[in-house]
């Protein structure tokens, strides 16, 4: 009962199917292998059940209930049905489309060509791996459009998250050892000597494309965007203010076919071709160099952050107002550098912390900071230091200490009750065959469609 209160409750039946990307869902040596449900015209296939549950037990979850996965991924599938029907739903096929092109060039750089990519997720050819990894994702945006559209208004009083934590305390699990960090994050920079190499190269490439060379070979060979190198630096369907504002204002800039100058992004440094402009989208190829630091760059910007963390020692600034002033993490710094956990929390589980931090953590306590250290961001180099706002023993939840994690689970089952009230009432009007190898199942919802004896 346990970890059926932790996967209702804490995960959210429907957002947990939803959480889950192309990479972990399409694991190499997997096959389809029938149909287990139709609903409307979406489709449950029988991996999809095998692989819930074994991303289930993963999480830690016990349960093996194979009728219950697969009434998780009906009720799903549903949602997605409806969304793809309501008109509030923006359609966003020719994205999810391209970014599941970028998916499958980002897997590709995982091996050394396609056919061997292709033969260890047992697909036939590109097209229809490609396909797979766009039904995921469009699945994905889907019923999470949906089911924020169905709990939209959904909201918990004082006395409701009472209530819930009276009813369900004695099933509700102990929290594990947590702590709260925050962190000061700086992109080393580079020096005017490296940047001019950089722009030099570029300029370069650029020649040698006026002199003959095609752009899609040259970014073949020079680009380091893992993203679309392997496809001739192509992004297609690019919806304007996708791409970060450098990128897009030098390529909205181009005539077709025109290739800019150098211009520098967050990234690195790009020369961009407009392929073709189409009101709200475009085309566009680019050849990325990646604004790597040197030693000698990550050296100097660690000493910077160092003279920093002593400021905040000395008293001279607060750790807030470094990380607000100094930090180049838009996701931390409005928040005094804090880190969010798992949960959209300032908790984070002590052993979800990576290796190469928790190193750098090693011996210290409640307001102790560490020294400037090296880490990756996103694929990019930064260095760090790090504060330990606070530090939660593992414990029994309680009202007292955990009010807001209480409160979100109480929120998780009042969405989890209207999308179960949704579903059930487009019961009736909704095409559904479920395969007789689930026949003996006892669904929740009468998805069977059989008549209430009275």
């Amino acid at each position: 009962m346990i970890n059926r209160i932790r996967i209702t409750f804490l995960l959210g039946v429907f957002m947990m199917m939803f959480s889950i990307n192309a990479k972990a869902q399409l694991q190499p040596g997997q096959l389809v292998d029938g149909i287990a449900a139709v609903i409307g015209d979406e489709i449950v296939l029988e991996s999809d059940v095998a692989e819930q549950m074994n991303y289930a037990k993963q999480q830690g979850a016990s349960n093996t209930d194979k009728c219950e996965f697969l009434e998780n991924l009906i009720n799903n599938k549903l949602l997605v049905y409806e969304a793809k029907k309501d008109t509030m739903i923006e359609n966003r096929s020719a994205a999810i489309k391209e970014q599941a092109n970028a998916k499958y060039t980002q897997l590709l750089s995982q091996f050394p060509d396609e056919k061997t990519m292709l033969a260890a997720y047992k697909f036939r050819n590109a097209y229809e791996m490609k396909n797979a990894i766009e039904k995921i994702d469009t699945d994905s945006y889907y019923g999470q459009s949906k089911y924020q559209r169905v709990t939209e208004k959904a909201d918990v009083t004082p006395n409701e998250v009472t209530d819930f934590y009276n009813l369900y305390k004695m099933q509700l699990p102990e929290v594990k050892d947590e702590i709260s960090l925050a962190q000061i994050m700086m992109y080393p920079k580079l020096t005017e000597a490296h940047k001019e190499e950089l722009i030099n190269r570029l300029k370069k490439i650029k020649e040698d494309i006026k002199g003959g060379e095609s752009f899609e070979s040259q970014a073949r060979i020079y680009s380091e965007d893992e993203g679309s190198a392997a496809n001739g630096g192509l992004y297609k369907n690019i919806v304007k203010g996708q791409m970060v504002k450098p990128f897009e204002a030098a390529a909205l800039n181009l005539q077709e076919g025109d290739i800019s100058d150098p211009v520098e992004s967050e990234f690195g440094y790009h020369i961009i071709q407009l392929v073709k402009k189409s009101g709200k989208m475009y085309d566009a190829r680019h050849i990325l160099l990646k604004a790597t630091p040197t030693d000698d760059e990550i050296k100097t910007a660690k000493a910077k952050l160092d003279s920093i963390r002593g400021l905040i020692q000395e008293g001279k600034i607060t750790f807030k107002d470094a990380a607000f002033k100094f930090s180049d993490d838009k996701r931390t710094k409005f928040n005094a550098g804090i880190i969010p956990g798992a949960d959209g929390s300032d908790k984070i589980e002590r052993e979800s912390i990576p290796g190469a931090i928790t190193y750098e953590l090693a011996g210290l306590n409640k307001g102790d900071m560490t020294t400037a250290f090296e880490d990756d961001d996103n694929r990019r180099k930064v260095v760090k230091i790090i504060k330990i706002e606070d530090v939660i023993p593992a414990h029994q939840i309680t009202l007292e200490t955990d009010y807001d994690r209480i409160k979100q689970m109480a929120l998780n089952k009042k969405k989890n009750e209207m999308v179960e009230k949704f579903v059930n009432s487009k019961l009736p009007t909704t095409f559904i065959s479920i395969d007789g190898r689930y026949d003996s199942c006892q669904f929740k919802a009468n998805w069977k469609k059989e008549s209430v004896k009275k």
